[in-house]
């Protein structure tokens, strides 16, 4: 009996030790997941990043293309948390490409392309407000912006030819020079196209720093790659890294795919990072997300990303303070008398298409159907989500909560005040006939791995599942083109109006 006894008690203490011991263990990899961060820093669609280091503060933009208002502006101190700023760009131009965000002296200056033309924008504060767009007279893409030791201003392109720029920097002063002709990729490589692009420049020590994309945006998982080059001028000639390319999906296996579009800079303390997009495998849908990853420095002074570091795994965090206080979220209850700056407007921003009464958004319809309705766009940050709004409809008009890739690919729930319709990549037909009272309505859409189920509600709290549900894991570029992705809209169709009570984003 008392061996027995001794072996309950040894037992209990192996057990109790053994608890110990994952306790200890989970503790570890709690702290040591708090001191690491894992890609994206930017979920969802954000493209092209271009970065800008003004003392302790960091500021991003990324392509807007057909979303206005345009060229979002965000601000870090840590490279991990944002927060929005506002966007530097109200009036349409067309679909606008990657952009440059620079600082000149004491002033900001966005350089972008949009339809085959070049614009910029600037401003003496960061928050605005910005300028209206000034053409810039050349038709190349991908303006990235250098200056040398004088102070002249130049602008690379992606055929690897520079110009000169005024002082202002508004104008071109002279003719295109041809300089670099990147690196050449092996035939036996899966790529997209050569299609060099986004001209980075940075200047650290004897040598001028150039960085590019190659291999195309989307196509091939292995395609985009990031191509390093170097000069002891900014106008060459140009020496190609011996380690190119300094990264690249080898294999469609990798979580991350078409990974490409650098852009190298360091932080007060002299450390190094690149920020970089690219397209969640199984998650193409979602567009190219943005990167962050630390570099390194080679005896020779090459950039490159250290061994130890893998873009899927969890990473050192930088050793940065986050001083943003209040974290960033889609859920908007329309309060207040500004457009938050999640939203969009595909197709361009018609400020006197909305008015905020009584802490709602009233929108005025547009068009006959949800292609031409430009609807009110955010991005999805999550692979499964709810997204719900409560609307009002007013006469002669068709409210809706949809997924949407441009005009000809998307699908959602609408009502028309009365009946609750369906839209299956275009075809609209009503699924709910004669259940909406007073003309207020909660729609819901529950996206589930690309798999969205529509739901209605007349209280918001009893949801109705309809009998429609669609897939939206081919809305992406390599199917439909445009470099876009898949976007939460909130839709106003017709003459009348639509009231927004109530926009609500759920993760899961």
């Amino acid at each position: 009996m008392l061996r027995h006894a001794v072996s309950l008690i040894i037992l209990i203490s192996l057990i109790s030790c053994s608890e110990k011991e994952k306790s200890t263990q989970k503790n570890e990899e709690s702290s040591n997941t708090a001191m690491t961060f894992t890609n994206p820093i930017f979920p969802g669609d954000h493209p092209d990043p271009s970065i800008l280091r003004d003392g302790d503060d960091f500021y991003m933009v990324h392509s807007s293309f057909e979303y206005y208002p345009g060229l979002l502006i965000w601000h870090s101190t840590d490279l991990i948390n944002w927060e929005p700023v506002g966007p530097a760009l109200t009036e349409y131009v067309g679909s606008v490409w990657a952009p440059d965000l620079v600082k000149y002296e004491d002033k900001y200056y966005v350089y972008f392309p949009a339809d085959n033309k070049n614009y910029v924008v600037s401003a003496d504060n960061i928050e605005g407000p910005w300028s209206d767009p000034v053409l810039i007279d050349i038709t190349m893409i991908d303006p990235g912006h250098v200056v040398d030791e004088q102070g002249n201003r130049y602008l690379y392109f992606s055929s690897g030819s520079y110009v000169p720029l005024s002082k202002d920097g508004l104008t071109v002063t002279g003719e295109p020079k041809n300089v670099y002709d990147g690196w050449e990729i092996p035939r036996e490589w899966s790529i997209e196209c050569f299609c060099m692009e986004g001209p980075k420049l940075f200047k650290r020590g004897d040598y001028y720093y150039l960085t590019v994309a190659e291999g195309g945006t989307a196509g091939p998982a292995t395609g985009h790659m990031v191509i390093s080059a170097r000069s002891k001028s900014p106008l060459g000639p140009w020496e190609n890294a011996p380690h190119n390319p300094i990264l690249r999906t080898a294999s469609q296996d990798e979580r991350w795919w078409s990974v490409g579009h650098g852009t190298v800079f360091d932080d007060a303390e002299g450390n190094w990072y690149m920020i970089f997009h690219g397209y969640e495998k199984d998650h193409y849908n979602m567009g190219r997300q943005t990167m962050l990853v630390p570099l390194e420095w080679s005896e020779d002074d090459w950039y490159r990303i250290p061994e130890n570091i893998a873009i899927n795994e969890a990473i050192p965090l930088p050793d940065l303070e986050n001083t943003i206080e209040q974290p960033f979220t889609l859920d908007d209850d329309f309060s207040g008398n500004s457009l938050k700056p999640q939203w969009r407007f595909f197709g361009g921003v018609d400020e006197e298409r909305y008015h905020f009464e009584d802490d709602d958004l009233v929108l005025d319809g547009k068009g006959n159907s949800v292609a031409d309705a430009s609807p009110m766009l955010t991005v999805p940050l999550d692979h499964s989500y709810t997204a719900q709004v409560e609307m009002e409809i007013g006469e002669n008009a068709i409210g809706g909560l949809v997924l949407f890739y441009n005009e000809r690919a998307f699908s959602g729930i609408l009502t028309d005040g009365q009946n609750i319709l369906s839209n299956l990549r275009g075809w609209q037909f009503p699924t709910e006939e004669n259940v909406v009272e007073s003309n207020s309505v909660y729609l819901r859409l529950k996206n589930t791995e690309n798999i969205v189920d529509m739901y209605y509600s007349l209280d918001g709290q009893k949801w109705i599942k309809t009998a429609n549900s669609f897939d939206v894991s081919g809305y992406h570029h390599n199917v439909l083109s445009g470099f876009m992705s898949v976007q939460i809209g909130l839709c106003a169709i017709g003459e009348g109006q639509v009231t927004l009570k109530d926009f609500e984003y759920i993760p899961h």
